[in-house]
């Protein structure tokens, strides 16, 4: 499905001014960037020269946004007047998620910092965590690939992939950033793809997290921009868990997740879980590198992405993300309408009022690995697995 889509119908005047002052919010309070750890490599030598008993505190970049100005024009907007009253709910519900994001951020550090990380995220129910320790006993890391590919390579590879979409949408824009601190591979934030300067993974490796971070982040992003209601751009409240999970669904559907993907995944919401209960580092780590068998390098990421800010729970949504979305597939859902925008699962019905007051329209570009779907079975394949099925133990041809 590509091609512009049927143009929507415009908002009315109070919505469009509410939507659009909350798409500019939340560009400006940017929480994700304000909890990301700077000095990855100073950490872990303090950690490492301690015995693994003590992490040093986290540094993160400076925030020039005056957080008190930013929560006053949050709450001065005028949301009791937007016209819709189905309108009026989804951007009053994103005023109240932005709120307790620049809580999120005002309280990094503090005591407070997990209370306002469980507002936003919420705690892990035990189904979650048991399904973490089915996959952590469970599923094995699958065959060992060497990290053979670097920088070069894989921004090569990216400048390709945003060929590809350019070429069928000329609007289809981001910036790439290469960044010296940065702690994870890859990143989407804001609409800027960030990767990692010294990054290091296996080639085919590289394919299935571009289709993770541009062919769902970016293309969800694009696709949102394109709706009447902008806030699908920069996603309603609490979509996080649907795009994370459609990311990782991403990599199965590109040919390759693999087992020790899929154990990252789970042992994230085990240190989550852990971080919320105050556990401190030295502790975190141990049970992810000696109780389930993490490489180092790989618990000592889990643990200090579960420490950000004070403790931070978001890290349990991917895993809850990909379960709630094989169990949507499951139950017959549409996967080519998750692209129209950011949004929860919850918000599937919603969506079709949106649709049907004609507020929001078909995707303007899908994936590129979705035109591959058809010639095989693997969405198909999908709707029946469970989660602990889904990876792969070695690349596919």
């Amino acid at each position: 499905m590509t091609g512009r889509p049927v143009a929507c119908r415009p908002l009315p005047p109070v919505a469009a001014a509410v939507d659009e002052a909350l798409l500019r919010l939340d560009a400006e309070i940017d929480w994700l960037l304000a909890l990301n750890p700077v000095d990855g490599d100073r950490l872990w030598a303090a950690f490492d020269a301690s015995g693994r008993k003590s992490l040093p505190p986290l540094r993160y970049l400076d925030r020039p946004l005056d957080l008190a100005a930013a929560r006053e024009r949050l709450l001065a907007l005028p949301v009791d007047r937007i016209e819709s009253p189905l309108l009026s709910a989804l951007l009053g519900e994103k005023q109240r998620e932005l709120e307790r994001q620049v809580e999120l951020v005002r309280l990094r550090g503090t005591d407070g910092f997990i209370k306002a990380s469980l507002d936003l995220f919420g705690e892990v129910p035990p189904a979650l965590l048991g399904l973490a320790h089915e996959i952590l006993e469970t599923v094995g890391p699958g065959v060992a690939l060497e990290a053979d590919a670097g920088i070069d390579e894989v921004l090569e590879a990216a400048q390709r992939e945003f060929d590809w979409y350019r070429q069928r949408c000329p609007g289809f824009v981001c910036e790439i950033v290469v960044s010296d601190d940065l702690n994870s591979l890859m990143m989407v934030s804001h609409g800027r793809f960030y990767i990692d300067a010294g990054i290091r993974v296996p080639r085919a490796r590289i394919e299935p997290l571009l289709q993770h971070e541009i062919g769902t982040h970016i293309v969800t992003r694009h696709n949102g921009s394109r709706q009447a209601l902008r806030q699908l751009e920069a996603g309603l409240a609490h979509y996080d868990p649907l795009q994370e999970g459609l990311g990782v669904l991403a990599e199965y559907l590109s040919g390759f997740l693999p087992g020790e993907r899929l154990r990252m995944l789970a042992a994230r919401v085990v240190a989550v879980d852990m971080a919320m209960h105050r556990h401190e580092a030295a502790a975190i780590f141990e049970r992810l590198h000696e109780a389930h068998g993490l490489p180092t390098d790989d618990a000592f990421d889990v643990t200090v992405r579960a420490l950000r800010g004070g403790g931070l729970s978001k890290d349990a949504v991917y895993l809850r993300g990909l379960r709630d979305l094989v169990h949507y597939l499951r139950e017959g859902g549409d996967f080519a309408m998750l692209f129209v925008g950011k949004f929860a699962l919850s918000h599937r019905v919603v969506l079709d009022q949106l649709i049907a007051e004609g507020w929001v329209t078909a995707p303007e570009v899908l994936p590129r690995y979705y035109a591959r779907l058809a010639e095989n079975d693997r969405l198909d394949e999908c709707r029946t697995l469970s989660v602990v099925d889904l990876y792969h133990e070695e690349p596919e041809a």
